[in-house]
């Protein structure tokens, strides 16, 4: 395929075919879009200063140099795994649009990455943080809204700020979200959720609400739609509050939602289904046994636990 100079596409040509296919086909996130630009250009680069400018050259004594070079930067496994696993995504585009005849990422295997048990709070940590607001003023009852929905919901950051009024059920307990690649999915929402943010529409939107107000669900106190850098700053701000010294994220709390529902009973499709994820392997990572449930069924079960 050629370029609209008419000469054959150079490698940079195509990273910028595939990040505005990541953009504007599969709708991928802002964080998602930097990460793969600056991650693969700086394979490219590398590829650059060794005098390589064709898929061709790229064979699998190139691609060992670049993991070594990796390892000598200071990068984890769990990090050059990941560079491989955009590189290995992005040449299988250029196999799909015909740039390439086999993936040339193929010719290596990713470094083994130990597993790490996914943070989560406390139901007492919860309890704290969900506290820690005012709600007798504007700001508060949003914010009280956006920690009972993460914590309720176990939404990503990305849903949670690209959420309207209109997508809201509060009758039902509910409400609709779009996940990654657009995917569209149903959240459940428990009362003390559901309470929260009838309080913050009721009341606090309409105080922070203004003439360039839209439809968005969480508004900053200007009326606009809040940010992704907004809401860590919120939940840095309560974590803080609610001397929690864990650094709280919305990932974290999907985590915690994810941790609890599996604690309580729910089964693995089920929380598969309600954090949205496509493989039931993503939602494994949740399945850890936590040390006082552990206690709790060895008690429990053990003939010789207790007299």
């Amino acid at each position: 395929m050629r370029s609209d100079a008419g000469h054959p596409m150079t490698m940079e040509e195509q990273l910028e075919l595939y990040i505005t296919h990541l953009d504007v086909e599969k709708d991928a996130s802002p964080y998602t879009v930097r990460n793969y630009s600056q991650e693969i250009g700086q394979f490219l680069d590398l590829l650059k200063d060794e005098g390589i400018d064709t898929w061709d050259d790229v064979d699998r004594q190139v691609l060992r140099r670049y993991i070594l070079w990796l390892r000598k930067e200071g990068y984890v496994e769990a990090s050059m795994a990941r560079k491989l696993s955009e590189l290995r995504s992005f040449c299988r585009y250029l196999l799909q649009e015909g740039f390439l005849e086999s993936n040339p990422i193929d010719l290596v295997s990713s470094p083994k990455v130990p597993k790490r048990l996914p943070r989560y709070l406390k139901p007492e940590e919860v309890e704290a943080l969900l506290n820690a607001p005012d709600v007798s003023k504007p700001l508060g009852q949003r914010d009280k809204a956006i920690l009972e929905l993460l914590y309720a919901a176990g939404i990503r950051l990305s849903e949670l700020v690209s959420l309207n009024l209109g997508d809201l059920n509060l009758d039902a307990g509910q409400m609709l979200v779009w996940g990654k690649g657009g995917k569209e999915r149903v959240v459940l929402l428990g009362k003390p959720a559901v309470r929260a943010l009838r309080a913050y529409i009721n009341d606090g939107r309409g105080k922070l609400a203004s003439e360039k107000t839209t439809s968005a669900l969480f508004l900053n106190r200007f009326g606009g739609r809040l940010s992704r850098r907004s809401i860590g700053l919120i939940l840095n701000k309560y974590s803080k509050l609610a001397g929690l010294w864990k650094k709280v994220t919305p990932h974290l709390l999907r985590h915690t939602f994810a941790t609890h529902m599996l604690e309580g009973g729910a089964g693995l499709r089920v929380v598969q289904e309600l954090l949205g994820h496509a493989q039931p392997t993503t939602t494994e990572i949740y399945t850890h046994v936590t040390p006082s449930r552990l206690r709790e069924v060895y008690m429990r079960s053990h003939p010789r636990a207790k007299e």
